[in-house]
Formats: C-alpha cells, structure tokens, sequence
C-alpha cells in the first residue's frame, strides 16, 4: 500500500514542497530515506511512543518512508507529525481522502501532544503557493500561519486531534457544535493595531543637539552612522530610540522580516498579541563577544544571523572596537549588497539584510579622550589609542556614511526640566523626506531610500552645481577619501535636501554631509 504525504522544508527564508511517500506490507521493519538528518532519523522511537501512547500500537506493519526531493536536506523533528501520519494511513487507521489537500508539519512529544516547529510562515505561504487547501500544524504555530490569507490552518494540540480532523470526525463526540475549525487572523486589522511607535522616545534625550540632527538624517535616507564619545555622553540610550522615528513597516516588510524571524525560531518565543506578526522595525543589539558566523549567519545547518534578524531595522553595534576584528570585517559585504549568501558544501542559501548600522565607541580606552575636563584626564598614551582606533579599518569606516562625535551632557542641560522635542516630530519630518524618496524611486523595485542608491542613479540624482563641485574636489583630497566615500558623501547631501524639501543639492547641503567624513583618518587607519 502506498500512501503520499505532503509537508514542506525550511530554505533560506522561504520553503520547499516535501512529499513524504510511505509504503506498507506486513511486518516489523522501518526504513526511512530522502537526506533526513539525525533528528528525523530518530523520529521512529518519538513516533512508536506516541502512537502507543494514543492507542495506536496496533500497527502490524513493515514501513518504506522516501522524503523527496532527496537532494534537499530534511533537518529537525517538523516531520514528525506527516510520518506518523503516513505509518497510520497505510495501517488503515487514517482516511486518505483528505491528505492530498493538506500540507502537515509538527514534532511530536512521547506523549501524543503537538510541539512548535520553526518556519511556520514560510511553510503556509508555501502551502498557499503550491494550491493546498490548507495547513496542519501544531496550535501554538496557528496564528503566526494564519496571517497568510486565502489557507485554511488547523492548529491541533495532539496526534489525536489530528486524527480525528482527517477522518471527518468531531472535536468533541459528545457536542455536535464542537467541531475543529481553521484559525482565522485578519492580517491588515492586526497590523493596523499593532504597528505602534516605540515606548522610547528622544523626548528623554537633554541637549546632543547636534546628534540629534545627525540621527534625524541617518534615518530620513537610511544610512549607516557611528557616535564617538565619552562614557555616559548618551550613545547607547540615542541609539535606542532611532526606530522610534523611522517609518513604519509596510505589510509587506512586515511578512518579510517575520518570515526571517519564523525560520530562525524566534517567533515561538514571542508573548501577547505580536506573537503572529512584526509590525515593529527590528532592533538588534548582539554582544560584543558574538562570533562572525552568528552575526552573518550560517553553521551546519544554516541559519539566520543577526544582520538578517535586523532586516528593515537597526544593527546596534555598542562598543565597537571590542568586537574581534574577523567578526567586524564580516558586515562589509553585506552594507554593500544588503544579503548575505552562506554556502555551504550541499547546500547555498540566500539571507536578506538590509539593515542600517548604528554603531557607538570610545574615542579611546578608558574614554576620554579629547575631553576638556580636569575630573577625567586621558589616562591613554598615544600607542593605546592608535592601537584601540585601529580595531575598526578604513574600508569598514568607509561604509559608514554619518560619523558623528558626541560630547558629554553639560550638567545645566542635565537640570532642565523641559521635555526635548519629540519623537513624533522627529518622525513627521523623516516620513516627508522618506515620501519624496518614494516618488523618486517609484520605478524601481529594490531601491527605497536614499542610502540603498546604485552609482549610476547618484549620478542622476545627485548633480552638484561648478562651485559645489569644487568644493566637494578639495575635501576629498584634505581629508583622502574614497571613491566609495565620495558616493557616500552625495548620498548624505541628498538626504539633508530632502530634508528641507529642497529638488536641487545645495552647497550648504553638501557641507553639512562632508562634516560627517571629519573623525581622524589617521587615527581609524
């Protein structure tokens, strides 16, 4: 007897149809191939305890299961549930009228209960794409597959429930009106409810106006921006609240980065009302002992780093020079190509990051550096310093478009009692900068913002006038920039006109983002 079984594998950020075939004869024998991984090998001994455990150890059957396409690895215990629910089909204990329409997934406890898979998203959009009628899964993974609209999803607690669901029976014998019914999520209801700002607001930031304006850039064109100043100056507290004046993730985003976080995991641990969707712009701040292959991703079995897990949203890096320098000179390709490929001997996934990177740092050591203050004098000799700056390297800087020094808060800012400006302020102009953006790049598909600009559209959008052109000419060779510092540059000043609603590059534009170029080179290098 031959019974088909449909399931699905996590790839990438996306998934792959999987059929599981199983084919039956008298007897006692289990073999099981199609690449499954040891996890999905050993699901025979979980499968045998909770067919027991339901009442199922009836099954006087040899079983044949083939996991195809057999060139895609099958990893974890996700299968648990399609296999069990094959072994029991060709023991003629489930109907296979309706296993053609459904797609199954789900690890199994000893016990019989449904435990939650990673990839459940992208799993239901895979579903939806291959034309099934619907998604059986385990309850905890139903609302986060429900938000795929036009699939019905069954989230099940146990392999009986499952049983029961696919041989037309009810949920409960006893209540005719209890009968198993799909989860239904309104998808644009919950985003619309759900996409509210930040609790943190710059409203709580004293003074550090001027980076304040440096932020408020940095966000309007979604450029990368690194503060240097002393300890306790506000970096990391600045740095926090920058989602809070970015805007907000469309629908679209919004399934994208939750599918990023789905494949990773993570969506299982989410609490409350969120735990479906993310409809918040994602703030990632790993510590700085992470290793390179958990910040770009990848492993044995490849998994999202936490550049992808920052897809739409902010990578803070917070004392940067005290991450390894292998792990720093990782993120250079991805600022450039906005994804990461991890390749592996079998197997080449594909990572989306585009994220914009917030870093904060001393200026030295012991932080105080350049301070005018007799209370903390430099304690760094020039060797200390040059060593500590050189952690970071010239090509790395060079992908930073805003570098911004911040000072310590003077104690009269500190006492002031007034609130600083807004959030919601900050915000309403970065939205109108951003809309501009929008119409300027309506043609294109992957470009958004300003930072994420090709070379050929700088050139077409970023036009300086013969004086400005001069200018920009001497501060390339004062301060020896890059090419790539050049393009940065005209990025930045295009931004700061958007700003002020301004359709041509004006010399005072082009200044203030040349000021942004002005920490030490000799000093980074």
């Amino acid at each position: 007897m031959l019974i088909k079984i449909y399931s699905a594998a996590p790839v990438g950020i996306d998934a792959v149809p999987v059929t599981i075939e199983v084919h039956s004869v008298p007897g006692f024998e289990f073999t099981l191939v199609g690449l499954p991984d040891v996890a999905v090998k050993e699901s025979h001994e979980r499968i045998l305890a909770a067919l027991t455990v339901n009442g199922y150890d009836s099954l006087r059957r040899s079983f044949t299961i083939n996991m195809a396409p057999a060139d895609i690895k099958k990893e974890g215990a996700a299968y648990d549930l399609p296999l069990a629910i094959g072994m029991l089909a060709g023991g003629e204990k489930v109907k296979t009228k309706m296993l053609e329409q459904y797609m199954l997934i789900g690890e199994l406890s000893l016990d019989g209960s449904l435990q939650p898979v990673r990839g459940a998203l992208p799993i239901a959009l895979c579903a939806r794409k291959e034309g099934y009628k619907g998604l059986v899964l385990p309850a905890a993974n139903a609302e986060e597959a429900a938000v795929v609209d036009g699939l019905e999803v069954y989230g099940m607690e146990t392999l009986s429930d499952v049983v029961r669901f696919l041989n037309g029976e009810k949920k409960n014998e006893l209540d005719p009106e209890d009968v198993y019914a799909p989860t239904r999520v309104d998808t644009q209801a919950l985003f619309d409810t759900l996409a509210f700002p930040s609790d943190l607001d710059f409203s709580d930031v004293r003074g550090q106006y001027k980076v304040r304006r440096a932020v408020e850039i940095a966000a309007a064109g979604g450029h990368n921006m690194i503060m240097v100043g002393p300890p306790g100056a506000g970096k990391s507290m600045i740095a926090k609240r920058i989602p809070s004046i970015l805007p907000p993730l469309t629908l679209e985003e919004a399934l994208e980065t939750t599918k990023i976080h789905s494949v990773a995991g993570l969506m299982n641990k989410r609490k409350g009302v969120n735990s479906s969707l993310i409809v918040q712009r994602p703030f990632r701040s790993p510590h700085h002992t992470i290793t390179d292959v958990a910040l770009v991703g990848g492993g044995a079995n490849p998994h999202p780093g936490e550049i992808s897990l920052a897809h739409n949203g902010v990578l803070f890096l917070d004392e940067l020079p005290e991450y390894k320098r292998s792990v720093l000179e990782v993120l250079r390709q991805p600022l450039e190509d906005r994804h990461i490929t991890v390749a592996r001997t079998k197997e080449t996934v594909d990572y989306p990051a585009s994220f914009m990177l917030v870093a904060a740092m001393n200026p030295c050591p012991c932080g105080h550096y350049g301070e005018n203050n007799p209370a903390h004098p430099c304690t760094c000799t020039p060797a200390q310093v040059h060593r500590y700056l050189s952690k970071i390297s010239g090509p790395l800087l060079d992908r930073i478009d805003i570098q911004c020094e911040i000072e310590a808060v003077p104690y009269e800012q500190l006492r002031d009692t007034q609130p600083g400006e807004s959030s919601a302020a900050m915000r309403e102009r970065v939205l109108r900068a951003r809309e501009i953006q929008n119409e300027r790049f309506r043609q294109s598909k992957t470009v958004h913002c300003n930072a994420m600009m090709s070379t050929k559209m700088v050139r077409q959008y970023c036009v300086l006038d013969a004086e400005s052109d001069k200018l920009l000419e001497f501060s390339m060779n004062k301060l020896g920039l890059s090419a790539r510092a050049y393009d940065r540059i005209l990025k930045v000043a295009r931004t700061i006109a958007d700003l002020e609603g301004s359709m041509n590059i004006g010399k005072q534009h082009l200044l203030e983002a040349i000021s942004y170029r002005s920490l030490d080179r000799n000093m980074m290098e």
